[in-house]
């Protein structure tokens, strides 16, 4: 594989993990428990396909005539997105999505600061834009953490449920495979694998403050990135892409 076509991959996973939670974000538009929070989350759901146009953008730009940002989110199947599975899964109680949020939160901080260092120019730019969008996703999620888990007893017993659902899908964020492994070696992508120390010690603080408890069954799923991926994705994409499906190219 060439390197430009390794970096249009990079970069559509990149947007796809955007896309997919950009989207189950946004499903809480009119839904969130009061105005203010329904307003925020839909401006974290804006910077999330924010971020998937620029990693989209890019990978068109890569892949020649014929290819624009639209053609990666609309056009593709289930089989075809490589976002990591945590994204995909439903938005659940109002606990799952900020338990998810902070969960890939903390792992979307770190990366990001990591990724303005790529050789890649444009990568670097995305994520120097990105890191200011994700500190304060960060500092929102945390705080929601902190709020439930010191809430009440039906929040604090929501909030584990949610983390004991989600536990088993944080490892794939730090898998590496040959892909990655080479970009890395060529200074462009980041080495997710070294982020799990920092990541796990970040997410234990933060639940003990939080009187949370690490889950300890030892399960984890993973094949996102090879485009295996829950029923749950053929949901959102049927939902994503009807309008382009049910009126192919039309223009408005």
């Amino acid at each position: 594989m060439s390197n430009d076509n390794a970096v249009r991959d990079y970069a559509v996973r990149l947007g796809d993990d955007a896309l997919i939670l950009g989207h189950r974000l946004s499903e809480w538009c009119s839904r969130a428990p009061f105005l203010e929070e329904d307003l925020a989350l839909t401006n974290v759901a804006l910077d999330y396909i924010g971020r998937a146009r620029m990693f989209y953008s890019y990978a068109a730009e890569l892949s020649g005539e014929g290819y624009d940002e639209d053609w990666f989110a609309f056009k593709r199947d289930c089989r075809e997105f490589s976002n990591n599975l945590i994204h995909e899964l439903p938005r659940g109680d109002f606990a799952f999505s900020m338990a998810r949020q902070y969960l890939v939160d903390v792992y979307i901080v770190a990366f990001m600061r990591e990724l303005q260092s790529s050789a890649d120019s444009t990568l670097a730019a995305i994520a120097g834009k990105a890191i200011k969008e994700s500190e304060y996703h960060l500092r929102r999620s945390a705080d929601w953490m902190l709020r439930l888990g010191d809430g009440t007893q039906e929040s604090k017993r929501r909030l584990q449920d949610a983390v004991n659902e989600l536990w088993g899908f944080t490892p794939e964020l730090f898998e590496m495979d040959e892909l990655e492994q080479d970009l890395v070696t060529a200074g462009i992508a980041v080495d997710a694998a070294a982020l799990l120390a920092p990541w796990e010690q970040t997410v234990r603080a933060t639940f003990k403050q939080a009187g949370i408890d690490i889950p300890l069954e030892d399960w984890q799923v993973s094949g996102g990135r090879q485009g295996k991926h829950t029923e749950w994705l053929g949901h959102v994409l049927s939902d994503l892409q009807f309008v382009q499906r049910a009126y192919p190219g039309l223009e408005w």
